[in-house]
């Protein structure tokens, strides 16, 4: 065939299409088991700034501090011996239907469409004294869905950090949810008023007003980013709901979690 002919200049196309696809797919299936172990890693670098330990683990033999992964049943409040730990996602384990159920459009406030039967939480302990607990936490912003995690003190109540590690909000507005000063203003709220009721803290429009005696219950709303701010405040109140934690940390906490309020 000559090299102006349609024929050869189909066959070198194809030649070239299965070729490309061959090393795109193979390059896709070699890289797998790396991508999936650099995201574990930013997980669990998430889990542990959000806790205040250093990113790397290396200091933990010094503080004396112990990250412990639990799996919990959320209808039951209670531990549960399976699925596994290791290799649980809370967040895949949505998409299965043995593992999940559909939300009512009333109760998804958070806009996840289901909820997962279960959760992978972590209890910060140093010595045999509980430290932190933290939460894995997903919800709609404007654009996207933001995945994080929220750390409590071991009251069960106290607000000791917030942080989102995966989100597509807008950068300079919604993408705020990042900036270490709005996540500063976290800590010291509280997510119950008294006793294991329904969640109370929330984002507000604007600012917290100064000497406002429920400061403890509300956090500043981002600027610019009023959509995004109502995500963030409809993710914790369905997470410390009825649907989400309430009943573990109720079964598991059911003193501490009523303390009277402190201040924000």
């Amino acid at each position: 065939m000559g090299n102006d002919s349609v024929s050869k200049t189909l066959i070198v196309i194809f030649t070239l299409c299965v070729v490309c696809s061959v090393v795109v797919s193979t390059a896709a299936v070699m890289l797998r088991p790396l991508q999936e172990q650099n995201r574990l890693a930013e997980l669990n670098a998430s889990i542990r700034q959000v806790a205040g330990l250093p990113r790397s683990d290396a200091g933990d033999a010094d503080t004396g501090a112990v990250v412990e992964a639990r799996i919990v049943e959320l209808e039951s409040g209670e531990y549960a011996g399976e699925p596994e730990v290791a290799g649980f996602d809370m967040v895949d384990s949505a998409r299965d239907p043995q593992l999940s159920a559909a939300l009512e459009r009333g109760d998804d406030i958070a806009r996840i469409q289901r909820l997962p039967r279960f959760a992978k939480v972590y209890l910060l302990k140093r010595g045999d004294q509980l430290d932190k607990i933290v939460l894995p936490l997903y919800g709609y912003g404007l654009w996207s869905t933001l995945y994080g995690f929220i750390a409590l003190e071991a009251d069960a109540n106290t607000v000791y950090g917030l942080q989102f590690y995966r989100h597509g909000e807008t950068p300079g507005l919604g993408g705020r949810v990042d900036d270490p000063a709005w996540r500063a203003l976290w800590r010291g709220k509280r997510i119950y008023e008294s006793g294991i009721g329904a969640p109370v803290l929330d984002v507000i429009k604007g600012r917290v007003a100064v000497g406002d005696s429920r400061a403890s219950y509300k956090v500043d709303g981002l600027s610019g980013a009023t959509i995004t701010s109502r995500g963030v405040g409809n993710m914790i109140r369905f997470w410390f709901g009825e649907r989400g934690y309430r009943r573990f940390l109720a079964k598991n906490w059911p003193q501490k979690t009523g303390a009277a309020p402190g201040r924000g």
